[in-house]
């Protein structure tokens, strides 16, 4: 059996995730945020499912969606979605907004007493056996998610949320599995924590460090070493990021961070590219150049923006974000094309 295991993009969605891996390793995993991104996402897992069950007719498969709660029509579209497809869907949660889901479907557990990543890891341990280490840790997850400020492991979760709540450096729609894996790295450091005297504060402490020794073994700055992980991993799949403008070959990120250093250092690493782009969610976009195309007169054309001739920025105002890359890149090629046949947008 094969699993598709969307959750939260906080510490208790991670750690359901970190729960899962610990016992499966057939496991695919994906991270949303309330609302339409958690559809968005599972319209992304269900075409994985499709595109599995054209390789093999009997894969058999586990939705599993946790500390994400559904809305009755969610609810029904994806129940819907999954007929005929060889597949189940499980939901294990902990807030109460998801109570009439909980008692209209029999797949939708709610437990509001513990935090989803403690559901997460009990459920499994029953069926799987239990792990002393992980259960110590999913307490101290358990503490902060549903404030427990008495609690002896309270301190400990407060950085362990500020951990995953700051480690932003892969963007998690371009890099899902390179994403995860800094996740369940960041994590398992933590749990080394556990029980030690003022573990928060030495967490806290060698944090940095872990950071530096996940991105490059070569002493440098975290930030180079960051834009140095980040240029290797667009190089390795440029292809899946390239745009065309007016014959140029361009890239397009989707919030990559350092846009000036990670931009300009790709463009030098893969020169037969003319041109750098990236758009965050706020709608702003950023363009870098190497000397063969202006990307002011680029981001005037495209959005009434400006700025120098390898250096410039404006504003995507009919932009929606979108935790599918290629939606997003849809739009900015719509908005070449469009610019091109002289259409407003």
């Amino acid at each position: 059996m094969k699993i598709y295991h969307l959750s939260h993009t906080d510490l208790d969605g991670y750690a359901c995730q970190f729960v899962v891996n610990f016992y499966f390793k057939n496991v695919v995993f994906f991270n949303s945020n309330y609302g339409r991104e958690i559809s968005d996402t599972f319209a992304m897992i269900l075409s994985r499912i499709e595109k599995d069950l054209t390789l093999n007719p009997n894969e058999k498969f586990l939705v599993l969606i946790s500390d994400l709660n559904l809305n009755l029509a969610q609810c029904e579209d994806f129940e819907k979605a999954l007929q005929g497809k060889n597949a189940k869907l499980l939901l294990l949660d902990h807030h109460q907004s998801g109570l009439e889901c909980s008692q209209k479907y029999e797949w939708y557990f709610l437990d509001n007493a513990r935090c989803a990543a403690k559901i997460v890891y009990e459920f499994f341990a029953r069926i799987c056996g239990e792990n002393e280490p992980l259960a110590r840790f999913i307490a101290v997850v358990n503490a902060v998610d549903i404030w427990l400020k008495d609690d002896e492991n309270f301190e400990l979760g407060k950085v362990c949320l500020m951990m995953i709540a700051t480690a932003k450096e892969i963007n998690r729609v371009m890099f899902v599995e390179q994403n995860t894996r800094y996740m369940f790295f960041l994590l398992q450091k933590a749990m080394d924590f556990v029980g030690v005297e003022f573990g928060n504060v030495a967490l806290d402490d060698a944090l940095h460090g872990f950071k530096k020794e996940f991105f490059g073994s070569k002493r440098d700055t975290l930030g180079n070493l960051i834009a140095d992980y980040m240029v290797e991993l667009l190089s390795e799949q440029k292809e899946r990021f390239e745009l065309d403008y007016k014959g140029h070959r361009g890239i397009l990120t989707h919030n990559i961070g350092s846009t000036s250093v990670i931009g300009n250092d790709f463009l030098l690493k893969n020169p037969e590219f003319d041109f750098f782009i990236d758009i965050s969610s706020r709608k702003s976009l950023s363009f870098r150049a190497n000397g063969k195309l202006d990307v002011s007169q680029m981001a005037q054309k495209l959005v009434g923006g400006g700025g120098h001739k390898n250096a410039s920025g404006g504003l995507f105002v009919g932009f929606k974000d979108s935790s599918d890359y290629f939606i997003v890149k849809a739009q900015v090629e719509d908005l070449i094309k469009s610019k091109e046949m002289g259409v407003q947008k």
